[in-house]
């Protein structure tokens, strides 16, 4: 059966996660306009960076649970990755969604709010009540995904 646009983008999202160098967790993102894939990013280190795969991850050497302290880690997160992916490459992200496994923190929320992006689809929710709260007082579209499969 063909799938829908959403279901299409988060079978993609699973290739792109499987990208990452994260030791607790794999995150996707893709950003998607006219249902057009712009851009894509996974949870990992800067370029040119030992990877956490193989130094190990500084979140767990500093006891840091998971949700706070997120300057505390070398990596940077998905829709980081797939907003500075899309402004290296001069791709203009404005009135575009942004496709994650995972619902973005309380950062990335700050960043998407900023770089212009309309709608936030995801999978897993994320607790982060501040991210919430930002939200709340945007016109931005939040929605998780629900499979039919």
């Amino acid at each position: 059966m063909r799938p829908d646009w959403d279901e299409y983008f988060f079978k993609i999202i699973d290739v792109v996660k499987g990208r990452s160098t994260c030791l607790r967790r794999e995150i996707g993102a893709i950003i998607v306009k006219d249902n057009h894939i712009l851009s894509t990013g996974y949870n990992g280190v800067p370029t040119g960076i030992s990877h956490c795969t193989d130094v190990g991850c500084l979140r767990a050497k500093l006891n840091v649970p998971s949700g706070q302290r997120h300057e505390l880690c070398r990596g940077l997160h998905a829709e980081q990755n797939a907003i500075i992916q899309a402004a290296k490459y001069g791709i203009k992200v404005e009135g575009a969604k942004i496709y994650t496994n995972v619902k973005p923190c309380s950062i990335c929320t700050k960043m998407i709010i900023n770089s212009g992006i309309k709608e936030i689809v995801f999978i897993e929710y994320y607790n982060d009540p501040l991210a919430d709260e930002l939200l709340s007082e945007t016109d931005l579209i939040v929605r998780k995904f629900e499979s039919k499969g």
